[in-house]
């Protein structure tokens, strides 16, 4: 510091310390004696002082009042005896509220480790040796090398590291210091690339980057030089491990690794249309629309290292334009220095869900077709309506040939006045949903449910399937199965359970459940190794068996009268049956209403080709579309009147009988009874919906109505199900007498697993099954293998669904 400086502070300091002083004086007040016997006053309970000067004010004159106050005194001047001073309150955080005084306590304590008052034998030593070692003359310089944060590398401190070769990361940024006098210190470098903004060789503070290899020198006194090297950044790798796999719903399971020195920052996969390897026929035959290509982020490590890993990639396309047409893959990754690789082009078919059910698949064809090119809308509507001819055979669900329907006549306008890419999408999902309905919706009744999964299994067998498509379709052939067979348990009657028997054991066989599960077993065995022919054979027996089986029961199961319980099944089970017929009579009434439309537009038609004018074509057809709805209105309310209102009061009845047997309901326990009467609810208001539609004339809004309340039925009877099975448990000896008075094992009857049924008569049984074997440490074997298999990604996603629900339940 300067002597100017140095003076020029310290006169700063004496007056600030000289404002301080004054302004205090001036603001000081010596207190007065009152004050200050008012302060030790305040300091004692009840302020003694002041009362010992008080005087009597009223009562002078009575001898009592008198008495109470000379004691009120004497205790007012025994307390004043404690009296002492009161200690001064040096706190002054009020006024300094930031701490500043610590502060300046801490700048002081410093001055004195450090400053020259404790090290004045050491500054004498410096003047007495000249010098010498202890303090270096002449200017000094420093310097730092820090590598870019990606590659994880220590900051280099330059005056530590000897002149000659030094190799860095590139961009890595180089400080430099001079001190001492401008000038005696010049920098010289050829690593930045600079050629503008250059600032002069002596400038104190120097800061630059590496972009190449080359020289820096600091030039005088105690100077160095280095030849500075770039290590080699090497370029990202990215490659595909396996082929791409699906499983039946479509989902895409592609195997990729990736690799880099200091680790893969990001990646993308691009998708991107194969047009020379597409087959060009029927839809495909005209150009494409432009497809954009699919471009789909790489999953990264959420944490470790990304310098070399393994991951995949799983998506589902199987609603995208290109799904199971022919594409090139395409994976590029980049690293933190912004370096990026791009694998080249790998050629395959992207993976989409796969449709068995062939309206569904039909469907699904024609969405595609769509996608491609708009040029195809009039030959889909075609198609579509030669699909739909004849819907008899082809739809189990009234509601789905009125959504084809429907979408007909959406893409036929949209054709006809120009279609927007809104209106694509519209329909594009409208057939999606379509196609999704038809291949997994909702069926009537485990009858038709198995006959669909049959169906779909034999497809599955002449068009070939994937290992993961077929252990699908063999667990919904399972499912399906099971609830046959629990709906022909259901629909026995208790009094044929063992008549028959005596006269049909000769020509009939006995097949357990563990037989028939080890049967479909081998059926899919045999169609993961292709030999589809055996599988079909054996399919076949499958087949014939379901359709001739017949469930029986041991002797006296179904003696004993029905609870009320049971009851309540077998009354809503009598509902939804005869719910479906009155849906089934309402369909055919709407298909006949349908056919009345089709007859006045092929008259229109006929009319046209004749010699109409063509300008009127579009306004022609809509209004013989009009006219033709206005007479199946006409028949609606004219010689259709007296069936609609016969379908109406049909749904009154229904719905008059639901509510009598939600009434009659028993107590039932638990979540699942609130569930059952929540649903039963449902299905009594979606009856009256469709009992106003039908009165209204509107069959349309009456069968979807009639579907909402047949599925709220289906959902009810099995909550009640499951909310007998829990009383049933809850109670167990009541079960027992009511179901096996005679407390022996009925041999013919078996649980789900093949086991026979306990003493109890509920489902479980009384076998050991471990056959003396420690109980926990199994089941801590049977837990730890469902986790493993859990956490198996390559098992498929049915499986891995199952395994998850038994930890949650276990």
């Amino acid at each position: 510091m300067s002597l100017e400086v140095f003076w020029g502070l310290t006169l700063i300091a004496a007056l600030a310390l000289g404002f301080a002083l004054v302004h205090g004086l001036r603001a000081f007040r010596w207190p007065s004696r009152a004050e200050a016997v008012a302060r030790v006053d305040a300091a004692l309970p009840g302020r003694p002082i002041a009362a010992v000067r008080d005087t009597q004010a009223i009562g002078t004159g009575d001898a009592a009042s008198t008495a109470v106050w000379n004691a009120h005194l004497a205790r007012m001047r025994k307390a004043t005896e404690g009296a002492k001073t009161v200690q001064p309150d040096l706190r002054v955080s009020d006024r300094d509220p930031y701490g500043l005084r610590y502060t300046a306590l801490l700048f002081f304590v410093v001055a004195l480790l450090f400053g020259s008052v404790l090290r004045i034998g050491s500054v004498t030593e410096i003047a007495q040796n000249g010098g010498g070692n202890a303090l270096a003359t002449g200017p000094v310089w420093e310097g730092w090398v820090t590598p870019p944060a990606y590659t994880g590398k220590p900051t280099l401190y330059l005056n530590d590291i000897p002149p000659g070769p030094l190799s860095v990361p590139l961009g890595s940024t180089i400080t430099l210091r001079l001190y001492g006098e401008v000038g005696a210190l010049t920098v010289a470098e050829t690593v930045s690339g600079r050629v503008t903004d250059i600032p002069p060789a002596s400038e104190p503070e120097q800061t630059f980057d590496v972009t190449r290899s080359g020289r820096i020198a600091i030039d005088g006194p105690n100077g160095a030089a280095w030849e500075l090297a770039i290590l080699p950044d090497a370029l990202p790798e990215v490659s595909l491990v396996a082929p791409v796999e699906s499983d039946a719903m479509g989902e895409m399971q592609q195997a990729f690794a990736a690799s880099d020195d200091y680790g893969v920052e990001r990646g993308t996969a691009t998708i991107a249309l194969n047009l020379g390897a597409v087959d060009r026929a029927f839809g495909l035959t005209v150009d494409p629309d432009p497809i954009e290509p699919i471009v789909l982020d790489l999953p990264m490590p959420f944490g470790g290292d990304r310098a070399d890993f393994d991951e995949m990639l799983i998506e589902n396309l199987s609603q995208h334009p290109l799904a199971n047409l022919p594409v090139t893959l395409t994976l590029s990754v980049t690293d933190a220095a912004g370096q990026t690789v791009t694998t080249p082009a790998e050629p395959m078919t992207l993976p989409g869900r796969r449709f068995f059910q062939p309206i569904a698949r039909a469907i699904v064809e024609q969405r595609r077709d769509l996608m491609w090119s708009q040029a195809n809308a009039r030959r889909i509507v075609q198609v579509l309506r030669a699909i739909s001819y004849e819907p008899e055979g082809l739809f189990t669900n009234q509601t789905t040939y009125l959504r084809l329907r429907v979408i007909i006549r959406q893409l036929d306008n949209f054709d006809r006045f120009g279609m927007t890419e809104e209106n694509e999408t519209e329909v594009v999902q409208a057939l999606w949903d379509l196609a999704i309905q038809l291949e997994d919706g909702t069926l009537a009744d485990a009858r038709e449910r198995l006959k669909r999964a049959q169906e779909r299994l034999a497809e599955a067998m002449r068009n070939g399937a994937t290992d993961e498509e077929i252990a699908e379709l063999m667990q919904e052939l399972r499912e399906a199965t099971q609830d046959y067979m629990q709906m022909l348990a259901d629909q026995m009657d208790p009094s044929e359970s063992g008549a028959d028997e005596p006269q049909t054991s000769e020509n009939s066989m006995e097949m357990s459940q563990d037989e028939l599960q080890a049967l479909m077993d081998r059926i899919e065995e045999l169609m993961q190794e292709g030999r589809m022919a055996e599988a079909q054979a054996l399919m076949e027996q499958l087949n014939a068996l379901l359709e001739n089986m017949r469930i029986t029961q041991g002797d006296g199961s179904g003696d004993g009268p029905q609870t009320p319980g049971q009851q309540s099944m077998q009354d809503l089970a009598d509902t939804l049956r005869e719910q479906q017929d009155l849906s089934d009579d309402a369909f055919r009434d709407l298909q006949q209403q349908g056919q009345q439309g089709q007859q006045g537009q092929q008259s229109q038609q006929g009319q046209q080709s004749q010699g109409q004018q063509q300008g009127q074509n579009g306004p022609g057809q809509d209004g013989q579309d009009q006219n033709g709805e206005g007479q199946g209105q006409e028949q609606a309310d004219g010689s259709g009147a007296g069936d609609g209102q016969s379908l109406a009061q049909r749904q009154q009845s229904l719905r008059d009988e639901l509510s009598r047997q939600r009434g009659a309901l028993p107590g039932l326990p638990g979540d699942a009874g609130d569930l059952a009467r929540r649903s039963l609810d449902r299905a009594e208001g979606a009856m009256d919906g469709a009992e106003q539609a039908l009165r209204n004339g509107d069959t349309a809004e009456a069968i979807d109505r009639q579907a909402d309340a047949m599925d709220a039925l289906r959902n009810g009877m099995r909550a009640i199900g499951e909310a007998l099975a829990e009383n049933q448990q809850q109670e167990p000896g009541q079960g027992n007498a009511e179901g096996d008075q005679t407390g022996q094992v009925q041999p013919s009857r078996r649980d789900p697993l093949g086991r026979q049924l306990g003493s109890t008569g509920q489902y479980g049984t009384d076998e050991n099954l471990l056959q003396g074997e420690d109980v926990y440490r199994r089941a801590e074997e049977l837990l730890g293998e469902i986790r493993r298999r859990s956490a198996e990604q390559a098992r498929p996603q049915v499986e891995r669904d199952y395994l998850d629900r038994l930890l949650d339940r276990f």
